[in-house]
């Protein structure tokens, strides 16, 4: 349970911060919890790509951001915003 509620924290942070970033604003509590998580999935990859490791609790959140900065800017060029 104690891990499940880091991962959350986590993608509400990220995806906070990624919206604040991209000067889209906040997505709401769910949004910027979704927004992060998919994030981390997205920068996990790439950091891994990389071969880039970040360690601990602020690793994590930058590495989630970094992934929902690109996933917002995919988001936007697909919907030409």
């Amino acid at each position: 349970m104690n891990g499940l509620l880091m991962f959350i924290f986590i993608g509400l942070v990220s995806g906070w911060l990624a919206g604040v970033l991209v000067k889209g604003g906040g997505f709401g509590i769910l949004g910027d919890i979704v927004v992060g998580i998919l994030g981390a999935v997205i920068g996990g990859y790439f950091f891994n790509a990389l071969g880039i490791s970040a360690g601990g609790m602020l690793g994590a959140i930058l590495v989630a951001t970094v992934g929902a900065v690109i996933l917002i800017f995919v988001l936007r060029v697909i919907r030409g915003v």
